[in-house]
């Protein structure tokens, strides 16, 4: 079940921290998200899952800044939100979706406990002027039913900024390669057992 804009009120100081917060940006269902007026866009043409890959910071002007087509843009939220007992979850506007804008490429899932600013995955179908401040996207909350083991992650819990992609910490602590020793060595054992 999803929380109705009065529920979302209610959880306000208790299961839910939204920082600043708005009482104008609460809908129906769901809390309007807005902005931040600073951007990443990824230095590198190849991106590498396994390396840190250098980022370039953009200040998008108060006049705005035109977010041209097949470029990635990390943003992020001027408001830190905190979930407790609830999955929180952002989605794009409608308003913003029909001027082309996605505003998460794939991670609008949240994890229960979840505390910091999300960071948006951006991309442009056309050329679009955006603003800082603007409202961007919405969250919402889900219900969560059975024992709950809240987000605990060295990667992105308590961010302060916007976060390019960590997942080289998870493939550089060995979980990539070990598998592949793993599976060598099953090959290996299998080839050796085929040649008796």
């Amino acid at each position: 079940m999803i929380l109705s804009g009065n529920e979302i009120k209610q959880q306000l100081g208790r299961n839910i921290l939204i920082e600043p917060f708005d009482e104008t940006r609460l809908n129906p269902n769901s809390y309007n998200l807005s902005l931040h007026d600073e951007l990443l866009v990824y230095e590198e043409v190849v991106l590498d899952m396994r390396k840190s890959n250098r980022v370039e910071r953009i200040r998008i002007p108060e006049d705005g800044l035109v977010l041209t087509p097949n470029q990635l843009y990390l943003g992020r939220t001027v408001e830190r939100t905190e979930t407790h007992n609830l999955v929180p979850m952002i989605e794009g506007r409608s308003s913003i979706g029909r001027l082309g804008l996605f505003v998460h490429v794939t991670a609008g899932f949240g994890d229960v406990g979840f505390c910091g600013y999300w960071t948006l995955e951006m991309f442009a179908v056309q050329p679009v002027k955006i603003y800082p401040g603007v409202p961007i996207c919405q969250i919402f909350f889900h219900q969560i039913h059975g024992a709950i083991t809240e987000y605990a992650s060295e990667k992105y819990q308590h961010n302060r900024d916007i976060q390019p992609s960590l997942l080289y910490r998870e493939l550089s602590a060995g979980t990539g390669s070990q598998l592949q020793l793993e599976f060598d060595a099953e090959a290996e054992r299998l080839a050796s057992a085929a040649a008796r």
